[in-house]
């Protein structure tokens, strides 16, 4: 059994910035595709991002586009989600996953979830 630790969420005014953080075991973060989902309010899991074990081309959803950076630190075991130009409609629970490949994990076929950490954009 796998322990992904997120942290980092919260409140933040609409054009902000955060950085979400997902730690877990070197087991994990040498063997699974990692990578972040988020949940809205009223709305299904969605995929944001994510990266093989072997490291590589980070894989993002559309509304990703250049306002999410995705980031990892071998020497911490952890990855990030650096969040930039936040707006309202990314407020949602944001997940971290663990998956045996980065295309089961897009598919939402995850081996391991965080606990999910809450991100507000709000004035």
């Amino acid at each position: 059994q796998e322990q992904l630790v997120e942290s980092g969420g919260g409140l933040v005014q609409p054009g902000g910035s955060l950085k979400l953080s997902c730690a877990t075991s070197r087991r994990a973060y040498t063997t699974y595709a990692l990578g972040w989902f988020r949940q809205a309010p009223g709305k299904e899991r969605e995929f944001v991002a994510t990266i093989g074990s072997a490291g590589g081309t980070t894989e993002s959803a559309d509304f990703v586009k250049e306002r999410f950076m995705f980031t990892r630190d071998g020497g911490k075991n952890t990855i990030y989600l650096r969040m930039n130009r936040l707006e309202p409609d990314d407020t949602a629970v944001y997940y971290c996953a663990a998956a045996l490949s980065t295309k089961q994990l897009r598919a939402g076929e995850v081996a391991y979830w965080g606990q999910g950490t809450r991100v507000t954009v709000s004035s």
